[in-house]
């Protein structure tokens, strides 16, 4: 993002300019380090597989969204555009637009069940962009349609864990080999005080088995 200076500001910061600078490069520099040091092999197979996995966790609580909204086809697209990719193994910037329609559409909805239901169904379809970095945020490209498939069936049984728990034991019990693999090239989940966090942590730990 540009930084806009107000005029007559540049001879009073002409100074500091240098070492602006070089906190940059030495900014850019670490971050080539992290990329180099976080590097993972992760193939448009795999990436395949794990759309494949994501799409049938969101896809068990598609009809709690729908249940609140009936009207709003964008979780539903957004299942089908990616089912298309689990077919062909070919990422478009159409799956990429309905993730980000289903992320919106959790936002919209006014109701915590339906919204979790629909950012289950966002990070499946962002699932198959997953990078090749091993970092916490690659590993919730992963953990996202099964943890928030499971808040989503929890809160719809007014709160009840059991029913969370349930539903993670389905996805544990779904995962193909191929998406054990590739948590096991992530940082392990720590674990947190929100039931959100403690079902990823959940997920994560179960998976790595």
């Amino acid at each position: 993002m540009a930084t806009v200076f107000a005029p007559g500001a540049a001879d009073q910061l002409g100074a500091d300019q240098p070492a602006a600078r070089t906190v940059n490069h030495d900014r850019q520099r670490r971050n080539r380090q992290d990329v180099r040091v976080n590097q993972v092999t992760i193939s448009e197979e795999d990436r395949r597989l794990l759309g494949l996995w994501a799409a049938d966790c969101a896809e068990r609580v598609l009809p709690l969204f729908e249940a609140k909204a009936p009207d709003d086809t964008r979780p539903r697209e957004a299942i089908e555009v990616l089912r298309t990719f689990t077919r062909t193994g070919k990422r478009t910037a159409r799956l990429r637009s309905v993730a980000w329609a289903s992320h919106k559409a959790a936002g919209e909805v006014g109701d915590p069940v339906a919204a979790a239901a629909a950012r289950a169904v966002c990070y499946a379809a962002a699932a198959p962009y997953i990078h090749s970095l091993a970092t916490a945020h690659q590993a919730k490209h992963i953990h996202g349609p099964a943890m928030y498939a499971a808040l989503a069936r929890e809160l719809s049984a007014g709160d009840d864990a059991a029913a969370g728990d349930e539903e993670l034991r389905w996805a544990i019990g779904h995962a193909s080999p191929e998406v054990r693999a590739l948590v096991r090239l992530m940082p392990a989940c720590e674990p947190g005080r929100s039931r959100l966090a403690v079902l990823r942590h959940q997920l994560d730990s179960a998976l790595r088995h």
